[in-house]
């Protein structure tokens, strides 16, 4: 069977040393669950180790989070649009916004559900995703911050989201600036700034950046160890909390140099793993294939990267990868499986792929055993930290018992 391993140690390990890197910049954050695509056990393994904050940019999967966690507080990341604007106020606590209309809407179905709707202003500073531009900050905020039924938490930013560029702490330093601006000039304060995302971990481990921007949304960095700035794995974090067991349904010695000739017909972008283009195969070299049932339809392929370094993705189709394992078979055969790591791409469409089961280890009631009370981490809500700090410094998180 082909199966996403999700191992709750490894998750256990990346949770709590982000929890330590929150806990040293003065910040809260919240756990942006949008790969994991609503599959509920790790939701609730993630609320077994002490997060209160999630944070998604689908709708289905919030609704699965308020039903199998409801005290989870809920983050909408996706900007909202008209149409849904019922759902994400039904659905979550906070979104982020950038049009006024929006927010207007947003507020008067509050107002008919009884409740009062946080958000985040989304300001551009260079991404060219989401936000407004700074010069429109004063007016619009002028015309939302009294608006019933809306609390306006703070301000944010997407940086580093769309285009990859690496965040600079002057990009931070306009938001502090831009927040000092509002609160002086409406004397109102705004308590969070949210802009940091898995690309500001790197930055966090150098003890670069200001305490002022104070609300992280991190997902990449939690469930796969990226660090999206030096490539690689971050420092202290797991790189094995999700793996691809793939079970082969082929494997046999053959020729490892297409016969005849090749045209571009192929519906997919060819596929190979990194190294095969600097070690050429040979006109009759040989060696051995396995076929597994996973491919271009289920995942990014070129996401891919076999755990054994013997083995070299040689090409994939809409439902089967070819994998090359060289003069030995290492033992492998029919009804084995071959281990991937993936990266952000392939994981979350592997999540999302039906056709592929999805797999905790260990179970939750054994995870439980794992994690007596003096081992579980309390992470308040980023909302609460508002509350008891209104002067903008949320704390991030602390054992019950001990440390991290």
């Amino acid at each position: 069977m082909n199966s996403v391993i999700i191992n709750l140690q490894a998750l256990r390990r990346n949770f709590e040393v982000i929890v330590g890197m929150m806990r040293d910049q003065g910040a809260s954050w919240s756990v942006v669950t949008k790969a994991l695509c609503g599959h509920e056990e790790t939701i609730k393994a993630l609320h077994m180790l002490g997060a209160r904050s999630v944070a998604d940019s689908r709708l289905d999967n919030l609704r699965t989070i308020k039903q199998s966690v409801p005290t989870l507080e809920k983050w909408y990341l996706r900007l909202p649009h008209l149409s849904v604007v019922e759902d994400v106020v039904a659905l979550s606590d906070v979104s982020l916004n950038s049009e006024i209309e929006i927010i207007r809407a947003l507020g008067k179905e509050a107002a008919r559900q009884g409740k009062t709707h946080s958000i985040v202003i989304m300001i551009e500073l260079g991404d060219l995703r989401e936000g407004i531009l700074p010069g429109t900050l004063v007016k619009f905020y002028k015309g939302i911050f009294d608006l019933p039924n809306i609390q306006v938490l703070g301000i944010g930013a997407q940086i580093g989201c769309l285009a990859g560029a690496v965040p600079s702490v002057d990009q931070v330093a306009q938001l502090l600036l831009y927040r000092e601006l509002l609160e002086l000039k409406f004397n109102h304060k705004l308590p969070l700034i949210s802009a940091g995302s898995s690309i500001f971990l790197p930055l966090l481990q150098e003890a670069s950046l200001p305490r002022g921007m104070n609300h992280y949304r991190i997902g990449e960095a939690l469930f796969l160890g990226t660090d999206l700035v030096h490539g690689g794995t971050l420092k202290g974090l797991r790189d094995d909390v999700i793996l691809l067991e793939a079970e082969i349904a082929e494997i046999k010695q053959k020729s490892l140099v297409t016969l005849g000739e090749t045209v571009h017909s192929q519906p997919f972008e060819p596929t190979v793993s990194d190294g095969d283009e600097s070690q050429p195969m040979m006109p009759g070299q040989r060696g051995y294939r396995a076929l597994v049932t996973v491919g271009q339809i289920d995942t990014d392929v070129a996401g891919l990267t076999p755990v054994n370094p013997a083995h070299q993705i040689a090409g994939a189709s809409s439902d089967i990868t070819v994998v090359n394992l060289g003069d030995d078979p290492g033992g492998l055969g029919i009804g084995d499986t071959i281990t991937f790591k993936p990266n952000y791409s392939a994981f979350v469409r592997l999540m999302n792929d039906s056709y592929i089961a999805k797999k905790i280890t260990p179970s939750l009631d054994e995870f439980a055993t794992m994690l007596p009370d003096a081992m579980r981490i309390s992470v308040p809500p980023a909302m609460d930290d508002v509350r008891r700090n209104g002067d903008g410094g949320p704390g991030a998180g602390n054992r019950t018992a001990g440390d991290v």
